[in-house]
């Protein structure tokens, strides 16, 4: 399996990622010194922030393929169940996006919930992202951790993150021995992406379904997951 493109990485300027769309796919007119200047200065970092992603991102980003050229931000759609003092457990869910190079979704979640959090009741958090964070992004999953008690947390990832760099496994190591539980998509979890954060059209409720090899790859990654944390 070939690895990673590294287009997500926080080096990653916005002149380089401008040539392709935010989905994948080539975007048009980039030949137009308008359209171009356009890209160019959007703004540097922005979080797409909702409750249901549209489908075609879904396809295309959360796709666990051997190849992932294009797929360079990252999507994290979360649920967070807390339990009150009465015991009562309520849960929330939502989704975040990062549109730039100069931030990922993990952070935002840190910047912009937890701040939320009552720090006395407990907080059990699940992300659904679609490949395993960086380097930096584990960095600041530990500090936080470590400092936020009430937080437990588990990442579902559908692909692994440049799981060959040495660095990477060393993070993904130390990110274990922080508490944070990690473990890849089964398919199961594609569908409940599906079902809870994809948009269905009004009145209809469209069933999964799954690509040819989606099997094969959360098995191959999950081993892959396993000999790196063992």
């Amino acid at each position: 399996m070939a690895q990673k493109e590294e287009a997500a990485a926080a080096a990653t300027t916005t002149e380089e990622s401008a040539p392709a769309s935010q989905n994948g796919e080539d975007l048009e007119n980039l030949d137009d010194p308008e359209k171009l200047k356009e890209l160019i200065q959007l703004p540097p970092f922005e979080i797409v922030t909702g409750e249901r992603l549209p489908v075609n991102y879904f396809k295309f980003q959360f796709r666990n393929v051997e190849y992932s050229s294009g797929r360079n931000k990252t999507f994290l759609c979360y649920v967070i169940e807390v339990q009150d003092k009465g015991g009562q457990v309520q849960a929330s869910r939502g989704y975040l996006e990062d549109e730039h190079a100069t931030a990922h979704a993990e952070e935002a979640f840190f910047n912009t919930v937890v701040p939320t959090f009552d720090p006395a009741l407990r907080y059990n958090v699940t992300w659904y992202v679609s490949s395993s964070p960086c380097v930096a992004c584990a960095d600041r999953i530990i500090k936080t951790l470590s400092k936020t008690k009430n937080l437990r947390l588990l990442i579902l990832v559908g692909r692994l993150f440049m799981w060959e760099e040495p660095e990477m496994q060393a993070a993904l190591k130390k990110l274990k021995e922080a508490g944070c539980r990690l473990r890849i998509m089964k398919p199961q979890d594609f569908e409940y992406i599906w079902q809870n954060f994809v948009e269905q059209e009004e009145g209809e409720s469209k069933a999964f379904e799954p690509w040819e090899d989606i099997q094969e790859n959360f098995l191959y990654y999950e081993e892959k997951l396993a000999d790196i944390l063992k």
